[in-house]
């Protein structure tokens, strides 16, 4: 699932010899770090020290975009499906091989075209009803035939052939073509008695009707826009009940406001929009009580170009500049940004500069432009790219077109990101140099000029999954919307067949070293078309109170972040300070007196072992998960 913020994500691959390994032998899962340092699953009663009701507040800087699992792409939104659905394998919190989730084991055919899935006995809705295949081949069938419940996840399926549940204990997809995401399907699978009563999946938000029914290690129980997201622990959850007994998820527009929270005590963890600025991680640096973690990002910051909004066959719509449909003018834009500057200045060091479109966590599928090929900063390129593009300036020193109308250039910007605020200022100067004209457009909501495609420029970012599948999905023609101006898997209309034939072999490879090399190829194409240009890695920073959370689990084990991660570990192992335990938090979604936790949208990627898995989230103040 991913999230649009428009910083946004993606999803993974792995070995197959991952993909064959028995569920049985990973149920033996192996620890994250935990902070400040306890077994991973304390028993409930080492949680709750009293009879006191404990309650863990998570302040986010993001808002809800839909709770339904159809639907949601935003970081939060996917994040709090991990937490009530269970998907049929999970990510080792040390490691991110595959284990068992739903699926105890899954083993594929000779042909690689069939693969079998053992569902566990030992899960049930909470309505008490026992989750089986059954439910699993509904959530697939629904999404291969309706094409609103295809919207977040569709990708995952478009290479299936059927699927069928045989019995209660087996599922068996059928492939059109092999498929390496098989061991890495980020679909929540959600109850099918429940869900076969919706009627257009497009519009149901399943935000009505409380509790929603689930099968993960939290129950949704209450949920007000803009405001907060109420869920209560599942004690028959089957890898054992979390240790809070409620979790809130409670919206903060204001960064430095959630800051604020954090220093009195009334939310125990803070991650921000996306991540802590410099500023506000120095001042609680020495702050007591208080732990800043910072660890390496799982996200990329770019900057995307509108190259023309279309839908999949060929309407045309939005008002994007028709002058970077020029792949001079693109070049010469980004051969004007000073890298180095946004990692010194905006980022003051909390950051890695950008190269390729697969963060450096990625060991095997990080790529970086060879030196020829570079779009390096060099002012004196950029004018002459520009100069060649037929866009020369004028006695004033602005750039003009043939039709004698100036360059003028607006990017969109994540109104609670204060890194596209600060870069966007960079930008008018730097291009202002060149005699270009940019509008910064800050606003809290830049998915609907996105989708509308009214825009020329945007801040861009997602936050990559252990396997690269799914972000690199959402550039090829097939995620482009099937109507205008509507929801859809694409990041930015980008449509190209030599990246889309790259991308067809990189699925269907299951040789990794292979796998890798198409990979990056598929980034090289990307870098060169100058649609996407990757500005900086930035570092997962977030902070929490140490007399509020006694430990808690990090992904990856060594500098991993808390919040975002590939599954529900932070959360599910959380384990309250002593004396941290509360009466309960009221209607509005939270206690002051409790414990509280505050996040924002920061992600860290992680790469283990130089495998990959499937998942994808955007991380910019509007991810798109």
């Amino acid at each position: 699932m991913v999230t649009r913020v428009p910083h946004h994500s993606v999803r993974p691959r792995r070995r197959l010899r991952l993909l064959l390994a028995s569920g049985a032998a990973a149920l033996a899962l192996a620890a994250g770090s935990v902070v400040p340092g306890n077994p991973l699953a304390p028993t409930p009663s080492e949680a709750h020290a009293d009879d006191g009701k404990t309650t863990l507040t998570v302040a986010v800087a993001q808002s809800v975009d839909s709770l339904s699992p159809f639907l949601a792409q935003r970081l939060l939104s996917t994040s709090i499906h991990r937490l009530m659905y269970d998907y049929l394998t999970n990510y080792d919190p040390k490691d991110n091989k595959a284990i068992p989730g739903l699926a105890t084991a899954w083993e594929p055919s000779e042909d690689k075209l069939t693969w079998t899935y053992t569902i566990r006995s030992d899960s049930k809705w909470s309505d008490g009803q026992q989750a089986t295949a059954e439910d699993a081949a509904w959530t697939f069938n629904k999404m291969m035939t309706d094409e609103g419940a295809a919207t977040s996840n569709g990708s995952f399926v478009g290479n299936f052939e059927k699927v069928t549940a045989p019995s209660k204990d087996k599922l068996v997809i059928t492939l059109k073509e092999p498929q390496a995401t098989m061991a890495a399907l980020d679909v929540p699978i959600v109850p099918k008695h429940v869900w076969e009563k919706v009627g257009d999946f497009s519009k149901f938000n399943n935000d009505k009707d409380f509790p929603v029914v689930g099968n993960g290690p939290f129950i949704l129980t209450d949920y007000k826009v803009d405001s907060y997201v109420k869920l209560k622990a599942n004690k028959d959850f089957w890898r054992g009940s979390p240790k809070f007994d409620e979790l809130v998820f409670r919206y903060y527009k204001d960064q430095d406001a959630a800051v604020a929270a954090l220093r009195k005590g009334e939310v125990s963890f803070v991650a921000g929009s996306p991540s802590l600025t410099p500023a506000q991680s120095a001042s609680l640096k020495n702050a007591p009580d208080i732990k800043v973690n910072d660890a390496p990002g799982r996200r990329f910051f770019a900057l995307a170009v509108n190259p023309g909004a279309r839908t999949k066959d060929g309407q045309k719509f939005g008002d994007g500049h028709p002058a970077l449909l020029d792949q001079k003018v693109r070049h010469a834009l980004f051969m004007a940004v000073d890298r180095k500057t946004i990692i010194d200045k905006v980022f003051q060091g909390h950051a890695v500069e950008g190269e390729g479109y697969i963060p450096p966590r990625f060991g095997d599928y990080f790529w970086k432009p060879a030196d020829g090929q570079k779009l390096a900063y060099d002012p004196a390129k950029a004018a002459s790219l520009l100069d060649e593009a037929g866009y020369k300036k004028n006695g004033q020193g602005k750039r003009v077109g043939k039709d004698g109308k100036p360059l003028d250039f607006r990017i969109l910007c994540h109104a609670t990101d204060p890194n596209d605020k600060a870069i966007g200022k960079y930008l008018q100067e730097w291009w202002g140099e060149q005699g270009i004209g940019l509008k910064v457009d800050c606003l809290d909501n830049v998915s609907d000029p996105w989708y509308a495609g009214e825009y020329d420029l945007a801040f861009d970012g997602w936050s990559v999954n252990p396997d690269p599948d799914f972000v690199l999905s959402i550039h090829t023609c097939a995620a482009l919307p099937t109507k205008a101006k509507e929801s859809a898997a694409t990041d930015n209309f980008i449509c190209d067949k030599q990246y889309d034939e790259l991308y067809k072999k990189q699925l269907a490879e299951y040789d990794p070293a292979k796998r890798a090399d198409l990979v990056k190829q598929l980034e090289s194409r990307l870098y060169d078309t100058g649609y996407m240009n990757v500005m900086a890695y930035p570092n997962a920073v977030e902070a929490y109170r140490t007399d509020h959370i006694e430990s808690i689990t990090t992904m990856p084990s060594a500098a991993g972040n808390i919040y975002g991660q590939d599954g529900y570990w932070s959360w599910w192992s959380a384990v309250p300070a002593a004396g941290a335990s509360s009466s309960g938090s009221s209607d509005s979604g939270g206690s002051s007196t409790g414990v509280l936790v505050g996040v924002g949208i920061a992600v860290v990627v992680l790469a283990g072992g130089g495998l990959l898995f499937a998942m994808r989230r955007r991380s910019t103040a509007e991810d798109r998960e």
